[in-house]
This record gives C-alpha cells, structure tokens and sequence, in this order.
C-alpha cells in the first residue's frame, strides 16, 4: 500500500492509501477520488518528505515482528500447557511419591501434575524418572 497526502484545488489536505501509483492515477482520471472537505474531484498529490528507512525505524519493526512472535509463542505454549493440565491427574505435593510408583510398576500408568522441590526432582531424575517443569507463562494483557 502507499500513501499520499492529497490536496484538493480548495487548498484542503488529507491522505489517501493506494494499491499502486497507477491505482491512484486512475481513481483520480476516473473521478472516483474527491476531497472529503467539498468534495472536488480536483485532487493531486502534495509534496511529501521521503519515507527514509533508518535504524531506528528498522529496530521498531524488528521489535514489533518480535513481540508477535512472542505472543504467538506464549498463546502456543499455554494452549500445550493447557492440554497437559487437562488429561493429566493433579496429585499435588505427592508428584515425587506417585512418580516413583507409576515408574516402579506399583500403580497405573497415567499422566500426572504436581509440586516438587529441586532436590525431589534431581532424586527422580538421578533414578530414571522423566520429569518436566510446566512453564509459568505471563498473564494475559487483556
């Protein structure tokens, strides 16, 4: 898209975005495209200061191609969390003591959530037992 900033042959200013300068070109011919103010369809472009790409301009870019990427990251990692949440069983402080037992055969196979203390899961880790933290994720900003 491109952008003019537009004045009409009353000397009143506004912008107009555009497909391409032949887009603006043929609105203008066709008599399609008048002033907002007193609707003349004598219209041209004003003199406009060039759209000059600088650092700061490209790091505020980055920074919002950035932040979407997070925030798509974040939605896809609560919607994970979400799911585990939901088919697993929340055994709460006993996460150490149901780990062990589905490993060692002495209950049911089954997905489990809960607390532990680092120790608590370098212990399970150091017996074989596969543990994983589920992340905190920042709340919502909305």
């Amino acid at each position: 898209m491109i952008r003019y900033t537009l004045v009409c042959d009353n000397a009143h200013s506004f912008e107009g975005w555009f497909s391409s300068s032949s887009d603006f070109d043929q609105q203008v011919e066709s008599g399609f495209l008048t002033c907002p103010v007193c609707n003349s369809a004598s219209v041209s472009k004003a003199l406009m200061a060039p759209s000059v790409s600088t650092a700061r301009k490209q790091e505020e870019r980055q920074q919002v191609a950035m932040d979407y990427a997070r925030q798509e990251a974040i939605a896809k990692l609560r919607e994970a969390v979400q799911t585990i949440r939901s088919s697993a069983e929340d055994v709460g402080e006993r996460f150490s003591e149901e780990a062990r037992k589905i490993h060692y055969g002495e209950t049911e196979q089954r997905g489990i959530i809960g607390q532990a203390s680092l120790n608590e899961v370098r212990e399970l880790i150091d017996e074989g037992i596969e543990v994983a933290p589920l992340p905190v994720l920042p709340e919502d900003a909305n």
